[in-house]
């Protein structure tokens, strides 16, 4: 038999995974210590947990687990649509995590020989997905405070067949403003260009319905808006992720997609979520607390620069301290800490860093974690 080499595709011959937040069990491993003894600031999730109706609705599937669950996700889709406004459940594609929406939207768009767009930095599996086509990335740099100059974008558009954005960015925390979001969508409409516009972050955004496009798919049929069940919904291990469109582009990602991709337990789990607008109020509350206080007490260290945040994290700028991200990643570890190194990035030298909004009690250890460690503190 030839080397197992000689018989890849070529276009994944130099496929690499990208890189995440949130592998808390290889930061034990490297570490020595305890799962249990790390705290994870890398995941930008829900530090409250699932709604305990998500949990309760999880557990009360357990007896479906013998059969197939529902292929379609009609209950999910259906209760997706009923809280938004303006949408039916056809608008509405259910994936397993919304990364699997990202792959699945790459192969099913873009043909041989076409381009997708991407701003630099931003979520590596845009890239990975494009790549995995074997079709062509080209990048487009924001400008030196991590905004859009929204000039350069649209010309940089022409010949795209696939735009890709995150708003609020991830890993910046910096929302598009939208009148600069709209003027791409319509230009991208003009020129028969898709746009996926992932919003899994929004959600921990005040005004989140006003600033979200999914009022306006009905105006956009170029239009594909990402959400997930893994950020402000907290069910992370259970991977739920949706899409909605128009019914031409859910209708050929549906066809597209993986039978029983979403499982039963995070279909009632996901449903149950959506209803639990108690626990949403509570999570919204507190990021919005904690994310100013904890502004407010990096902003007493020197060394340390942290954006202006939009979402539930921060993006801190080290290189004042002399450490690149690499470095305080690993001497906050041995803190039983755990970072977002942002070295990974395209676009990004080695001195960002990207850490979570979490409980009070939480964001006291890493403060504190953060005096033992980086100097200059005021």
């Amino acid at each position: 038999m030839k080397p197992v080499e000689n018989l890849i595709k070529d276009n994944l011959k130099n496929l690499k995974p990208c890189v995440h937040g949130g592998d808390v069990l290889d930061a034990a491993s490297k570490s020595g210590l305890r799962r249990e003894e790390i705290l994870d600031f890398s995941s930008s999730v829900n530090p409250l947990g699932p709604s305990k109706m998500a949990l309760e609705a999880a557990e009360k599937s357990f007896k479906e687990i013998p059969a197939y669950p529902d292929s379609n996700c009609l209950a999910l889709r259906q209760a997706i649509a009923n809280h938004f406004s303006g949408i039916g459940k056809n608008n509405v594609v259910v994936g397993n995590g919304s990364t699997e929406l990202i792959y699945l939207f790459a192969e099913a768009f873009l043909k041989k020989g076409e381009v997708a767009l991407i701003p630099a930095p931003t979520f590596g599996e845009y890239e990975t997905a494009v790549r995995k086509t074997g079709e062509t990335v080209k990048f487009v740099e924001l400008d030196e405070n991590f905004n859009f100059d929204p000039d350069v974008f649209i010309h940089k558009m022409a010949g795209a067949k696939i735009v890709f954005l995150c708003n609020p960015n991830n890993p910046t925390s910096i929302l598009i403003p939208n009148k600069t979001l709209t003027g791409i969508v319509e230009r991208a409409l003009e020129q028969d260009s898709l746009v996926f516009l992932d919003e899994d972050f929004l959600e921990f955004v005040e005004n989140e319905k006003k600033l979200s496009l999914i009022r306006k798919i009905k105006n956009y049929p170029n239009l594909f808006i990402l959400r997930s069940f893994t950020k402000i919904f907290g069910l992370t291990g259970l991977r739920v992720g949706y899409g909605i469109a128009s019914e031409e582009i859910i209708n050929v990602l549906s066809c597209a997609k993986i039978p029983w991709n979403v499982n039963c337990l995070a279909q009632a789990a996901a449903v149950a979520a959506l209803k639990d607008e108690e626990h949403l109020r509570v999570t919204r509350e507190l990021i919005k607390k904690e994310k100013t206080r904890l502004l407010t007490e990096l902003g007493r260290f020197r060394s340390l620069k942290a954006h202006q945040p939009d979402a539930n994290f921060l993006f801190i700028d080290t290189r004042e301290s002399g450490l690149t991200a690499t470095e305080l990643a690993n001497k906050l570890l041995h803190e039983g800490i755990l970072i977002r190194d942002c070295t990974s990035f395209r676009g990004l030298d080695q001195y960002f860093i990207r850490v979570a909004v979490k409980t009070r009690s939480e964001n006291d250890r890493l403060i504190e974690a953060l005096k033992r460690t980086v100097k200059n503190h005021n």
